[in-house]
């Protein structure tokens, strides 16, 4: 039963970074230059999955813009919001069930020490 703990506590923290990934792009969304992240999931042994997170350097739109100078080319950020928001979506939903994971874990636990008492 440990190792369901390990596990799901494991998978708690690498959603926990994913979403954190997903939040810092949403609200980097209009800066200008920006690169997005992404979080790579990898198996940790024993148990578990630990978390990379790399930035994603494809390049954003270009637009021209006015300045004092007249116009400029600039890059826009990377970030697609049709991507990021269905992740952060799974993201929520995998979070929520590695909590009911470690819920069953606890009452399942709980049942063996009442039988043992």
């Amino acid at each position: 039963m440990i190792s369901a703990y390990q596990s799901s506590l494991s998978a708690l923290q690498a959603f926990s970074t994913r979403l954190q990934s997903n939040a810092n792009n949403v609200a980097n969304i209009s800066t200008e230059g920006f690169k997005k992240t992404r979080v790579v999931f990898a198996d940790q042994q024993p148990h578990g999955v630990k978390t990379h997170v790399e930035k994603v350097e494809t390049p954003g739109a270009k637009i021209y813009e006015q300045t004092t100078d007249g116009y400029e080319l600039i890059e826009l950020s990377n970030v697609d919001l049709a991507d990021e928001l269905p992740g952060m979506n799974l993201s929520n939903t995998f979070y929520k069930a590695n909590l009911k994971t470690i819920q069953a874990t606890n009452e399942m636990f709980g049942s063996l020490l009442d039988l043992k008492a």
